[in-house]
């Protein structure tokens, strides 16, 4: 049922999509407005010479945050996309040889945790259950809630405070495991929505917790397909999808927004605008007319950035059966790396990597025989390196592929068929994100919750943000649950 009231939505990332798919859902109509020529946000999707790459994000881990859209209108979510179990979850390796498949396989963990150092095996049971303490606090409690008021704050604190959110992950998983390998294993997954792992709350070990309780999957057809059926639902319910629509402006009366407006012209009015566009790019460029935007585009440009991405998307000719579909390759170097990661001011001479290779779980993202992949090197933003990426990311890319060849995959510069490369300039230029940030702000404490730019604006009231840039930040289900704060807040204005 229409409520007579509209929303504009700006950027069809995840979060977009989500908040999207509720609005419309509730009675609002709802125009998501996408700059780029599919939606997708960073999740878009690269296809060349029958293989498929995924741009983005390639770990679901909360399934039932996906599904509770889709029911929301009352369908079920296996009509629009079937999600695909991986396991393990992640192969974790190092260039000593060392191995561990992280899985949900408590036994099989303890096993390998026991090969590493015995008494880790009880140590790990305790970081688990810290972990689980953690999720229900900082996820199920906290996650879709709004932090509108420093009131909010003072009301977890308590809890904060009792979990020792003031630790760093790294800090704190130490406490549990001895081994120097296990901790990496165990706190590398701040890294997955932009987080030091030696400055980032501890509150964000809930990511452990999370995968152990719903697993890790994969959609057939790659992300892409998930962002596909997203999609469709949204259109199913009545919503419009602009594609090619790059907002260069909010316009706004007093202190309410009034219209949008698009490079090419064309103008949307509406009675409320969420923005999943970066947070620094929609105050300072999208309101750079308001005064507001103004203030509070200079105030977001003082904080801290996470790192940006140096990403590979390759194919080759031959599959790769001997890899798992997702495995972290750590350097020689860990806190020393990451440190040179979130505050060098150049590129470290050795990496850390993500190799994502779906083609174990999906083989049809690649012609027959064949497997697609994508590498990722974190790397330190534009705003600390400013690397001329134009002259670096092919050395860079060359260097990486060596590695590749030389430790996990033999023979791939001869299979290779297709390389394509996305650098940090590639994420301030095609996605706005500021310094070419990957992950937007930061997810230290001092910018998190209440203290992370509000999902709803506090003087321009009929403005809200959704995605990585709000609370509760970067991450396919931090987005997602920001979509649901966000959307919560936006029909209670709008009595919907």
């Amino acid at each position: 049922m229409s409520s007579g009231k509209s929303a504009i939505v700006i950027g069809a990332g995840f979060g977009g999509l989500a908040l999207a798919i509720r609005l419309q859902a509730a009675g609002l109509r709802t125009t998501l407005l996408e700059r780029r020529d599919q939606p997708g946000g960073r999740a878009y999707v690269y296809r060349d010479q029958g293989f498929t790459f995924d741009a983005g994000p390639t770990v679901i881990t909360d399934p039932s945050a996906i599904e509770a859209l889709f029911a929301l209108a009352g369908k079920p979510m296996s009509d629009y996309v079937e999600l695909l179990p991986v396991s393990p979850f992640y192969r974790l390796c190092w260039e000593d040889g060392t191995q561990f498949d992280y899985a949900n396989d408590q036994a099989a963990l303890d096993r390998q945790i026991h090969a590493l150092e015995p008494a880790d095996v009880a140590g790990y049971r305790r970081f688990l259950e810290y972990s689980k303490a953690v999720f229900e606090e900082g996820y199920v409690k906290l996650g879709s809630v709004a932090f509108l008021s420093f009131r909010d704050m003072i009301q977890a604190g308590p809890q904060l405070a009792r979990l020792q959110a003031w630790r760093s992950v790294h800090g704190m998983v130490s406490r549990f495991i001895r081994n120097d390998k296990l901790r990496q294993a165990f706190s590398f997954h701040s890294l997955l929505v932009g987080g030091n792992p030696f400055a980032t709350s501890s509150i964000y070990t809930l990511i452990h917790a999370l995968e152990r309780q719903w697993g890790v999957w994969f959609p057939r057809g790659g992300t892409g397909a998930l962002v596909q059926g997203l999609t469709r639902l949204f259109e199913d319910l009545g919503g419009t999808v602009e594609l090619d629509a790059d907002v260069t402006a909010i316009e706004a009366e007093g202190d309410r927004l009034t219209r949008v407006i698009a490079r090419d012209g064309r103008r949307w009015d509406a009675d409320a605008v969420a923005s999943n566009a970066d947070v620094v790019h929609t105050y300072a460029d999208l309101l750079a007319k308001h005064p507001r935007g103004r203030d509070e585009g200079r105030r977001l440009k003082g904080k801290r950035f996470s790192n940006s991405l140096f990403v590979i998307h390759f194919g080759l000719e031959r599959a790769q059966p001997h890899l798992q579909h997702h495995t972290v390759c750590f350097g020689p170097r860990y806190r020393e790396l990451i440190t040179e990661i979130f505050g060098g001011s150049t590129l470290a001479e050795d990496f850390s990597l993500y190799l994502h290779t779906p083609c174990v779980t999906d083989p049809s993202l690649a012609p027959p025989g064949c497997s697609s992949h994508y590498v990722l090197a974190p790397v330190p933003h534009l705003g600390n390196a400013p690397i001329d990426w134009a002259v670096e990311g092919p050395r860079y890319r060359d260097r990486i592929l060596a590695y590749l060849e030389k430790h996990y995959i033999p023979g791939l510069r001869d299979d290779l068929v297709t390389c394509r490369i996305f650098t940090p300039e590639d994420f301030r230029d095609t996605l706005n994100a500021h310094h070419g940030s990957a992950f937007s702000l930061e997810p230290v404490l001092r910018q998190s919750a209440w203290f992370r730019p509000h999902n709803r604006d506090a003087q321009l009231r009929n403005l809200y943000l959704v995605g990585a840039g709000t609370h509760p930040g970067a991450g396919v289900p931090g987005v997602i649950a920001s979509a649901k704060a966000t959307a919560q807040l936006m029909l209670e204005d709008l009595g919907a």
